[in-house]
């Protein structure tokens, strides 16, 4: 009898195995790796992205300023930038590039001004705390900026239209977001 509830409850377990693997499968094909489908690539000069920018109709640049360890940032990886539809959404409006706040790489500012990453980051737009997501309209300057991760991809996705909308002219964020909420409700 002990052996008999043993084998069902190895054979149960293994059901929950296969079922577990099933599910998380079906998650992640629904999702896409941020690094190739968020992020664009980059030779540092911000310059000429500004003009592919503008050649290309879009209505800006996206800096994400980010570093390795920081939890925040890897969780706006996980669970919103690798979502399709933020990706679609943004890639279609922005060109995007991550910035390491930490990192030695020159790069070259929208003016043309060379500078380590890290210096880029801190000394000209006092970044201290990651994720900051920094929008650039055309011209280079920054036009919105949103320190941390946001709540989830529908918060996101608003921080974009906020800026497609150019509704940061007229409104903060927090007050956007809770236009969106009300009319959401």
């Amino acid at each position: 009898m002990a052996q008999t509830r043993s084998r069902i409850g190895r054979q149960q377990l293994r059901l929950m195995f296969i079922l577990l693997v099933l599910c998380a499968a079906a998650v992640g094909a629904a999702t896409r790796d941020p690094g190739q489908y968020f992020f664009d690539p980059t030779f540092g000069d911000f310059a000429e992205e500004l003009q592919t920018a503008r050649d290309e109709g879009k209505k800006g640049i996206l800096l994400m300023f980010e570093m390795d360890e920081c939890p925040f940032c890897h969780r706006m990886k996980t669970t919103v930038l690798n979502q399709p539809d933020v990706q679609d959404y943004f890639k279609e409006h922005f060109m995007i590039f991550p910035v390491d706040i930490e990192g030695d790489v020159e790069i070259h500012d929208f003016a043309g001004t060379a500078m380590a990453q890290k210096d880029f980051a801190l000394k000209t737009h006092r970044v201290r705390a990651t994720p900051v997501f920094a929008f650039f309209d055309l011209d280079g300057n920054m036009v919105a900026r949103y320190t941390g991760a946001t709540g989830d991809a529908t918060e996101f996705m608003w921080l974009g239209e906020y800026v497609v909308q150019e509704r940061y002219k007229d409104i903060t964020f927090p007050a956007y977001k809770r236009e969106r909420q009300a009319a959401a409700d």
